[in-house]
């Protein structure tokens, strides 16, 4: 039986591990709020760039979130090492077309801010904006990191925090009412 293994996290702990494990995949927060902001900016030219930062750290406190991109950014490394069994090492390594179960893991992500997270994301996914479309290219160089979840996951939370970026504008333009 193991001792004191730790299983419950703060917010705060799930926040600094959730910013270390992306830094040291070679995503950096503001990466990930660049593009909530972006996307946002399209809707209302006088969206904060302060509130999609929050935003972003809010979602990367979650414990769903937590959970999420541990074990993508997992099933990524052991790609890279070859870890894992014929035929999903190909599939995944490859980031095969076909292979939706990233997909999955960022829809899942994103529905936490319902339809329109989860739009936001197909937005995203298809139009791979910057560091989505460099985490996705530099994943196709099979002698570099995988990123077939990766890639998905840091758009999925671009997307949510982008979604809860507009309901709080949302809810501002009804308290002003």
């Amino acid at each position: 039986m193991e001792k004191d293994v730790k299983l419950y996290y703060s917010r705060e702990e799930m926040l600094e591990i959730n910013t270390k494990v992306l830094k040291e995949r070679g995503v950096e927060i503001k990466d990930i709020v660049d593009i909530a902001y972006s996307q946002q900016l399209q809707y209302d030219k006088n969206v904060s760039y302060k509130d999609c930062f929050e935003s972003v750290e809010k979602i990367l406190s979650l414990r769903d979130v937590f959970h999420i991109l541990l074990l993508g950014v997992e099933i990524d490394k052991l790609a890279e090492q070859g870890m894992l069994s014929s035929p999903i090492q190909e599939i995944i390594r490859h980031d095969v077309g076909v292979f939706g179960v990233d997909e999955i893991l960022g829809l899942d992500l994103a529905h936490l801010y319902g339809v329109i997270g989860a739009t936001n994301f197909g937005d995203i996914d298809v139009n791979k904006p910057a560091i989505v479309a460099k985490l996705n290219n530099d994943g196709k160089d099979l002698n570099g990191m995988c990123h077939t979840f990766l890639d998905d996951i840091v758009g999925a939370i671009a997307a949510a925090a982008s979604t809860r970026v507009a309901q709080i504008i949302s809810e501002n333009k009804t308290e002003k009412k």
